[in-house]
C-alpha cells in the first residue's frame, strides 16, 4: 500500500510521513535510516531468512525472535505486490492460495522487530511487527516492514520529504 506513492491521498502520505520520519529519528536521522536500508537492499539473501534472525551494519542492527524460511519470504513477496488493489494481505477466501496465505499469516504475525542504532546517543531504536490486523478478513502490511525490507529506496525517500500543501 505504502510503497505505491502515487496512488495514496494526501492523508495518507503525511501519515506514512510522520511514521517513518518518527522512525528514522529513533535511529539517527533520514541517513542512517536510508543507509540501513540500502544495507538491506544489498544483503543476498534477504536478510529476513538469516538463521540467526539479525541483520548488522555498522551504523546498527535488526534483531527478531523466529526464523522465516524462504518459502514464507517468497509467498509473502507476491502477496504484498496485489495488496494495493484488495486493500488486503489475504485473498479472497475462495482464492486457491488462501489457507497458505493465512497460515503465512499466523507464522509470522507474533514476530517482533528490533531496530536499534550502535550507537546509544542516535536514539533509542524502535520495534513493529510485520502485519496490521484490521479485522478477522482484513490484515495488512506494517508500513515500517515494508519500507524497511521491500519498498524502493526512493518511494521511502519521498514519503520521508514528503510536505502537506
Amino acid at each position: 500500500m505504502m510503497c505505491d506513492f502515487n496512488n495514496l491521498s494526501d492523508k495518507q502520505k503525511l501519515h506514512y510521513h510522520r511514521l517513518l520520519l518518527d522512525a528514522a529519528e529513533k535511529f539517527g536521522g533520514k541517513n542512517f535510516f536510508l543507509h540501513l536500508l540500502e544495507a538491506i537492499r544489498e544483503s543476498k539473501p534477504h536478510p529476513l531468512t538469516a538463521a540467526n534472525r539479525t541483520f548488522t551494519m555498522e551504523l546498527g542492527e535488526i534483531k527478531w525472535n523466529k526464523v522465516i524460511f524462504n518459502d514464507k519470504l517468497q509467498l509473502l513477496q507476491k502477496m504484498r505486490t496485489g495488496e494495493s488493489e484488495r486493500g488486503n494481505l489475504l485473498p479472497s477466501e475462495d482464492a486457491k492460495n488462501y489457507k497458505k496465505v493465512l497460515n503465512l499469516v499466523r507464522t509470522l504475525k507474533p514476530i517482533v522487530f528490533h531496530v536499534k542504532p550502535t550507537d546509544k546517543a542516535d536514539g533509542p531504536g524502535f520495534f513493529f511487527q510485520p502485519f496490521e490486523v484490521i479485522d478477522k478478513k482484513t490484515t495488512r502490511l506494517n508500513p515500517l516492514f515494508d519500507a524497511l525490507f521491500f519498498c524502493a529506496i526512493g518511494t521511502v525517500k519521498k514519503i520521508l520529504n514528503y510536505e502537506s500543501k
